[in-house]
């Protein structure tokens, strides 16, 4: 039991260091490029830099399946692009986390016989493992959640401005950079990749497959139709606010309707168990004091 319990310490004590340095690593490299960038657009984004701040980050990042990456890079924009936590420092955590999972399978292995320390570590190793994309994921949800939210006042703002004579690319650049929020950073991304050349239409495009919002995505498919069918801009504006102001009414009544389903396990579990025994339980006390039982 000595062996595997210093063997699990070594890994431990090596995951560790290995975490420090990748936290830290690249610091100088990093702060140079932002000195670089500092001149740049305020909202230029991070992915616009190197991500790697460490040979071995990219040596990580060459031996990782293409697949994964491109599961973790997706996960990763999906979740609002976290400046602090790019694709491949991501990638050395699952290495991490899953190489504590393994010293933690030969520290409770011994310690839990029967079997039961080695399924927790196995558990713990696949956790640490997919950790990052289950956070991500979770991240990605909320996010996609506030967009929702954001976007009818947003079309709102919109429709106002283009009704006041702005043109369509004009009102979205002052409602995206006199707001806040998710939706806001990436209309201003989608405004600098038309000024750089992009097409309009893969722009758009591009921002509907960046937030994977349904409701933004019918949206781009109406601003696309609009200017190929030649649509007042407006039009479709004040309709697009309109169905999604109403589709939140209707959620709000859904989600309204289905409480008293909610609340009856809470009110059958734990509410009527204690009426009965303050309605109930004085009778039921004094009846069996009264045929001689004693409570």
């Amino acid at each position: 039991m000595g062996l595997p319990f210093a063997l699990g310490l070594l890994a431990i004590f090596a995951a560790l260091v290995t975490l420090l340095w990748l936290l830290f690593a690249g610091s100088g490299r990093r702060q140079v490029l932002e000195n670089l960038n500092r001149d740049l657009d305020k909202n230029k984004k991070s992915e616009d830099l190197p991500e790697s701040n460490s040979e071995l980050m990219e040596a990580i990042r060459r031996r990782t399946p293409p697949a994964m990456v491109k599961t973790l890079h997706k996960l990763w924009t999906g979740a609002g692009r976290p400046e602090k936590w790019p694709v491949d420092r991501l990638l050395a955590m699952k290495g991490l986390l899953a190489l504590a999972g393994i010293a933690a399978t030969v520290l409770l292995t011994p310690a839990m016989p029967g079997g039961k320390g080695l399924l927790l570590g196995i558990g713990l190793t696949l956790l640490g493992f997919f950790g990052p994309e289950l956070r991500l994921y979770s991240m990605g949800m909320e996010r996609r959640e506030k967009i929702g939210l954001q976007l009818p006042d947003v079309l709102d703002q919109m429709s106002i401005a283009v009704n006041a004579g702005l043109g369509f690319d004009a009102a979205m650049s002052r409602v995206a950079r006199n707001g806040k929020g998710d939706l806001a950073n990436e209309l201003v991304r989608t405004l600098q990749d038309i000024q750089v050349g992009m097409a309009r239409r893969d722009a758009y495009n591009d921002l509907a497959e960046r937030t994977g919002v349904e409701k933004l995505e019918r949206f781009v498919r109406a601003i696309i139709q609009g200017e190929a069918y030649g649509i007042p801009l407006s039009d479709v504006l004040q309709a697009q606010a309109d169905e999604l102001r109403r589709e939140r009414r209707q959620d709000a009544e859904r989600r309204a309707m289905q409480i008293p389903v909610k609340v009856i396990f809470p009110l059958l579990l734990f509410i009527m168990p204690a009426m009965f025994i303050v309605v109930i339980g004085p009778g039921v006390i004094q009846a069996a004091r009264a045929f001689g039982v004693d409570i």
